[in-house]
């Protein structure tokens, strides 16, 4: 038997499995085989203006639970077809937010307590008075009624928090759009101050994170030793400009002093809290695989990672760049000199990422960085292969 029941308020909504905006009038599910049992607390209930439906059995329960929404459920423990104690955890499965009450004339308190523990919002005994069926309701009414405010002030909560979240990840990425900023007008200081070298840091940057990712260091590892790279040169702002820009060899006084740039970059930057990473690279990346670099003489994985290698990357472009007293030479020049080298001036596991790197990435990186918007051709190729046969000949 089921006895239909008018629609609920319009625009009302609630949880999942509840339909009530307020402790009013609910829509409330009874269950109970006993259809006199079934007519007499439908019939009570809606002369306190709910609205009722009623189910004969756990099935047809959770098929009205499914094709609607219900502010509480009242169901009998012992029916026919099955226990209203499995109905009760079903309904605590699927609709978690929906206060059910327990009706039963089995007069044990195991079983009142059996219920409570799986979740029964109330528990009423047969023969039950009819005020307080209907105070039973009105309070699973109210918890429906607070658990849904509850619910909507977390998930408004939540909202709040994510859009704080959003807009500090959005805050964090101006600012840190604005560091490196700055540090590129510092790369392009440090440029125009070195004339020689024009274009190194943004070229190197480029070969060192092409060589991080080949070797599978995370984003941040990568962002770390960008920056490390991009400033390796930076002490080179307090270094005199008659040593820095001197035309001939340096003397070994002067030597020591331009050493002094890795230790005065390391200082500058390691203040600053986001470069602090950036700054051991900055002290190291003249350290040596074999222990006879400086300024600290550090060996093998002694060295940061990073510093080993912007190593690699430094020398590839230093090869492929023109000098005053000298001209550049092709990838190919440089890769076998860096390969020479493993073991000693570089990790021989740097060495074996960046062999594995074709020709054709530190090309195209260099022209992309240099404003040449051309790739790697045949051409290119044949240029550098007559380089190198020139160069075999001398």
């Amino acid at each position: 038997m089921r006895r239909n029941a008018t629609q609920t308020a319009p625009g009302a909504e609630a949880p999942e499995g509840s339909a009530a905006k307020s402790s009013g009038p609910g829509r409330i599910l009874i269950v109970d085989d006993e259809a006199n049992v079934r007519a007499m607390m439908g019939a009570t209930l809606e002369h306190h203006r709910h609205h009722v439906h009623l189910a004969s059995n756990g099935r047809e329960a959770l098929e009205m639970l499914q094709q609607d929404t219900f502010d509480a459920v009242l169901t009998d423990i012992v029916m026919e077809d099955g226990s209203g104690l499995a109905l009760l955890e079903r309904i605590r499965a699927q609709h978690p937010y929906l206060p059910v009450i327990m009706v039963t004339a089995v007069h044990d308190i195991s079983v009142a307590i059996d219920a409570m523990r799986r979740g029964a919002f109330d528990y009423l005994l047969k023969p039950f008075e009819r005020e307080h069926l209907v105070a039973s309701v009105h309070r699973a009414l109210e918890h429906s009624h607070q658990m849904l405010e509850n619910r909507s002030y977390q998930e408004n909560l939540e909202r709040i928090v994510m859009a704080r979240t959003e807009m500090l990840r959005q805050a964090m990425q101006d600012l840190e759009h604005s560091y490196d900023i700055t540090l590129e007008a510092l790369g392009d200081a440090l440029d125009l101050k070195d004339a020689e070298t024009e274009g190194h840091s943004k070229r190197v940057t480029a070969y060192t994170i092409a060589l991080a990712r080949a070797m599978g260091l995370t984003p941040e590892e990568i962002k770390t030793i960008a920056r490390g790279a991009f400033l390796h040169d930076i002490g080179k702002m307090a270094i005199p400009d008659n040593i820095l820009r001197k035309p001939g060899p340096l003397t070994d006084p002067e030597q020591e002093i331009m050493r002094e740039h890795c230790t005065r970059g390391y200082h500058i930057l390691r203040k600053i809290p986001f470069l602090r990473g950036s700054a051991e690279i900055v002290f190291s990346h003249q350290e040596r695989f074999d222990g006879t670099g400086y300024p600290s003489a550090l060996r093998g994985t002694e060295i940061p990672v990073g510093s080993r290698i912007f190593a690699v990357a430094d020398t590839l472009d230093a090869i492929t760049s023109d000098r005053p007293y000298r001209a550049a030479g092709g990838f190919d020049m440089a890769r076998a000199e860096i390969l020479r080298c493993s073991g000693t001036q570089f990790d021989p596991s740097v060495v074996e990422a960046f062999l594995k790197i074709p020709n054709e990435l530190w090309y195209e990186l260099r022209a992309e960085i240099n404003g040449q918007a051309r790739r790697y051709t045949t051409a290119d190729m044949a240029a550098e292969a007559l380089a190198r046969q020139m160069a075999d000949k001398q």
